[in-house]
């Protein structure tokens, strides 16, 4: 059993890191010497040296997709947490249903978000010389591994 909670710890701190990454990184649409993500626009020289950033743009939708990447990130926080809690608290045979139930939902905020990046973002760069960046990748990775392990919260009962 402790096994068991150790591997399920070990994913639930996985997706929690791809979800903060996939956040903050500056790497969701790249090309032509810009970097771009859900905060602001970058212009570089060459590899790896910055020399403008702006803000990006005050699209509903890019909105939209912000607030959902951080609704995921306080999800599963919030689903790290009930889990500590239930663990300790939890009688003997019950399930893990709240904090499955909040990881299902940073699952699908993750999901919602890069889905909807993934259809807009050609009103915000029309230009097809861009590609989309790892920081866009981890956030589609994490949508299956945070309901992976909400699911298994779900199924799980808590043994002596």
């Amino acid at each position: 059993m402790l096994l068991l909670l150790l591997g399920i710890l070990f994913l639930h701190i996985a997706v929690l890191v791809l979800l903060f990454v996939s956040t903050i990184v500056s790497q969701w649409l790249i090309g032509n010497g810009h970097m771009t993500d859900l905060w602001q626009n970058c212009t570089t020289s060459f590899p790896g040296a910055v020399q403008h950033c702006y803000s990006s743009s005050a699209s509903e939708w890019l909105q939209s997709v912000q607030a959902t990447m951080v609704l995921s990130v306080i999800f599963s926080v919030l689903s790290l947490f009930l889990f500590f809690c239930q663990l300790f608290t939890l009688t003997k045979g019950g399930r893990f249903y709240i904090t499955g139930f909040f990881q299902i939902l940073a699952g699908l905020c993750v999901m919602s978000a890069a889905a909807i990046y993934t259809v807009r973002h050609t009103e915000w760069h029309v230009n097809t010389d861009y590609s989309y960046g790892f920081a866009y990748i981890l956030a589609w990775v994490a949508f299956p591994l945070a309901l992976l392990s909400g699911i298994i919260y779900v199924i799980l009962r808590k043994r002596e």
